[in-house]
């Protein structure tokens, strides 16, 4: 079948994650990426749906070239395509970057309409290594206000980082969370470790567009297609985290609507805390703002005994990683707690942060 390349802007976009998808321990799916880069894609819908991309279609925008690497990865997890399930991990081993692009146009070839219908998806990891970044954070929440938590996801996918205190973590030779769990993380930590703060969850919950039923397996399928392929340790991390992890309510909702109600209820005696990790990037801009203006609104009100807090993990534009920042009220500060891989496999924190 024959590859017409992609325009400029779309190869850079897969140029892009293909050096990501390197630095972040994924060769086979760097590999996917620079075949397509270099190669370009068959005529198709799907084809036509990213030429026509309106936002950036990059990793700092609405990242098209991991909505078809995840389309790609979910039609060998249900073994819809021979093809690719032939070369996917583990069946991966000396592949060339010829053979692995062949099988891919075919993919597109049989698949066309399927994988249009993925590219509307934006990725939902849900990647539970970020846990433990959240934790510290929480931790550092609770030791400054010594109140119990209230906490609000942004983005929450299935919901799994709600559940940060379900997982066992151990930082810089210490334990938090449940140490029994079957979902053990133990970043690299570099910096001090967080405080030993008590921790109380009160209320958990999370919107998304689109959540996941986790009860579904054709819904665990699909968010285990956003891991990379030869990961199998995270994987394998997911797979523990769906079994392990007990159902939290998960608003089917917009996040600018959501944050309008969930932030109307006065939590005297508690710290309430909004969070997201790689999901506010995902958002229209004018979302964006008025989601910023909300939450700054109901800042304005907060007070000692009910404030609020804004944790996020997101790109900046900076290295490495992402940035986990806190912004307070009552108190209007704003600081950046720490630097975070993408996959929580590092973890370095800010000592001024402390």
């Amino acid at each position: 079948m024959k590859a017409t390349p992609l325009p400029p802007r779309l190869a850079a976009a897969f140029e892009k994650q293909e050096l990501a998808c390197r630095n972040l321990g994924s060769p086979f799916t760097s590999l996917i990426c620079g075949s397509i880069a270099r190669n370009g894609l068959p005529q198709s819908k799907m084809r036509t749906i990213m030429v026509d991309w309106v936002g950036d279609p990059s990793s700092a925008g609405d990242a098209l070239p991991i909505r078809l690497c995840s389309a790609l990865h979910e039609l060998v997890l249900t073994r819809a395509d021979d093809g690719l399930c032939r070369i996917y991990p583990p069946n991966h081993q000396n592949i060339t970057a010829e053979h692995l692009h062949g099988a891919i146009l075919s993919a597109v070839h049989s698949h066309d309409d399927f994988l249009t219908t993925r590219l509307q998806r934006a990725p939902q990891t849900n990647e539970v290594r970020r846990s433990t970044a959240l934790l510290a954070g929480f931790l550092h929440i609770a030791d400054r206000t010594g109140l119990p938590l209230d906490i609000s996801e942004i983005g929450a996918s299935a919901g799994l980082n709600l559940q940060f205190d379900r997982f066992a973590h151990r930082i810089d030779g210490n334990r938090y969370g449940a140490p029994a769990s079957k979902v053990q993380l133990e970043p690299d930590w570099s910096g001090p470790p967080p405080p030993p703060a008590r921790l109380e969850v009160e209320d958990r919950r999370g919107c998304d567009l689109s959540p996941f039923d986790l009860t579904q397996y054709s819904e665990q399928t699909r968010l285990l297609s956003y891991v990379w392929a030869d990961q199998q340790d995270r994987l394998e991390r997911l797979r523990a985290a769906m079994a392990a992890a007990p159902p939290v309510q998960i608003d089917r909702a917009d996040a600018v609507d959501w944050l309008q109600v969930r932030l109307k209820t006065v939590r005297k005696g508690r710290a309430h805390v909004l969070f997201h990790t790689i999901a506010w990037q995902y958002l229209p801009e004018a979302a964006k703002k008025l989601g910023r203006d909300i939450i700054e609104q109901a800042g304005a009100q907060a007070t000692r005994s009910a404030p609020l807090f804004l944790l996020a993990m997101e790109p900046d534009g900076r290295s490495p990683g992402a940035g986990l920042r806190l912004d307070s009220w009552p108190d209007g500060s704003s600081e950046e707690l720490a630097r975070v891989d993408f996959h929580g496999r590092w973890i370095k924190w800010n000592e001024a942060a402390e």
